[in-house]
Parts: structure tokens; sequence; C-alpha cells
């Protein structure tokens, strides 16, 4: 299955950029991640990490792509096998009152179908000023 959602606010295109890119970064904007362990300061591919979810869960992840100036990047994140994954793109853009962001979602529906209302969610934090 694949979908995509969005959500526009206020931020500027590039602070949004900047919290994706940071994976300090990430549990500020998005409550479903407790944290991350990740070995970079910022965002490279071909890089693994875990982030923590809720009760501690971990979930592994790898850096597919990253293009800084398209304002782009993809991932895997898989709990437990590789191929119970969501390959996850995300992007920036511009807007006149701030930025717009987007992610598309592939994977199985099982996994997909609960997780867009909370990327939503999280979506609409990233680009709040």
């Amino acid at each position: 299955m694949e979908t995509t959602i969005d959500a526009t606010g206020e931020a500027p295109a590039e602070t949004a950029w900047e919290r994706y890119m940071k994976p300090e970064m990430w549990s500020s904007w998005a409550p479903q991640i407790m944290g991350v362990d990740y070995a970079e300061s910022r965002l490279r591919p071909r890089t693994f990490g875990k982030v923590r979810g809720p009760l501690g869960f971990p979930v592994d992840f790898e850096i597919l792509d990253v293009d800084e100036t398209g304002r782009t990047w993809t991932w895997k994140a898989w709990f437990v096998h590789r191929s119970l994954g969501l390959t996850l793109t995300h992007g920036v853009a511009s807007t006149p009152n701030g930025a717009r962001t987007w992610l598309t979602v592939r994977g199985p529906s099982a996994f997909v179908l609960p997780y867009v209302p909370i990327a939503k969610f999280a979506l609409m934090q990233l680009v709040r000023k």
C-alpha cells in the first residue's frame, strides 16, 4: 500500500528541514518518538539507527537517500524484520506563509493505515512555528 499525507504551517521551510535533518530533534515534534540512537549529527544516506517508540519499543532504520537541495529524504523503518517495515519519503517546500511538508508511506496496509493519523499529527507539529 502507498499513501501520501501533507501539512502546512508557519515555520519557515529551512526550519522544518533542519528538524528533519537532525535526529536528536525528532522527539520535539513527533510525539510517537521517545528518542533516537543515531551516530551522525545529520542524516546521511546508507547509515543506520534506532528510533525508540512508545513503551521503549525499538524500531531500526536505514537512511536511503537525502537530497538537501530538493529538501527530500527517504528511509526504511522496521520492527523485528526488515520485510515488515515501511519506506517513508519526506519533503519540505516553501510556501508564501511558511512551509508545506509531505510524507509518502509505502508498506503493508496493516502498518500503513494505523501510522497515517500519527504521522499527520507529527507533520503538523513539524511545520508549526
